[in-house]
């Protein structure tokens, strides 16, 4: 049982609710670019998801991807709820998969985050566009929706980046009891 005193316990309170509102602001600027411009952007919603996924609860996972999912329906003028249904089924497995299997590398996140996306942005154009058999309809695929999953990997390097620096400041760290010190001196000896 790890034991905090009360300045600890403050402090940990503190640096977790900054810790989380710099995620909300960081999502909602995303929002906004989203919202702005032409047609062919990165869906930032997708890695910041993801990013805040890999090293989060499931609780907490599932929640900002069901809130990126729901933006990412309005940016883009999609049935509400569509997007927050996925992004919250993958941020529950991403959250998984880290705590469980994965070490949280730049490569893992990547892969991660292209296969996701791809899934995305396959699913959207499936839904969308193929399913009607519209005329000419593989342009769509080839100009728009691989041009934005690619927008969207490029972005996700400084995504990655940019919370790897919010939490290297702002996460938690485990402190180590004393039976725990005692434990691993006697193991490395």
């Amino acid at each position: 049982m790890r034991l905090r005193t009360t300045r600890e316990q403050r402090i940990l309170y503190i640096k977790t609710a900054l810790r989380w509102l710099i995620y909300y602001i960081l999502i909602f600027l995303s929002f906004i670019i989203m919202t702005s411009g032409t047609w062919l952007k990165p869906i930032l919603l997708v890695p910041i998801a993801l990013a805040i996924a890999v090293n989060n609860n499931q609780y907490g996972s599932v929640v900002t991807g069901a809130i990126c999912g729901f933006m990412i329906d309005i940016s883009c003028g999609k049935l509400f709820g569509y997007n927050a249904v996925l992004l919250a089924f993958f941020c529950i497995v991403v959250s998984l998969l880290f705590e469980l299997y994965l070490k949280y590398k730049f490569i893992n996140f990547m892969l991660i985050t292209a296969g996701v996306s791809y899934i995305q942005c396959r699913l959207d154009y499936k839904f969308y566009y193929e399913i009607w058999n519209y005329e000419n309809v593989e342009r769509i695929f080839t100009q728009f929706t691989l041009k934005i999953w690619v927008y969207t990997i490029i972005s996700s390097v400084f995504i990655y980046l940019l919370i790897k620096l919010i939490n290297h400041f702002l996460m938690p760290k485990n402190h180590l009891t004393i039976e725990e010190a005692i434990v691993t001196k006697t193991q490395q000896n």
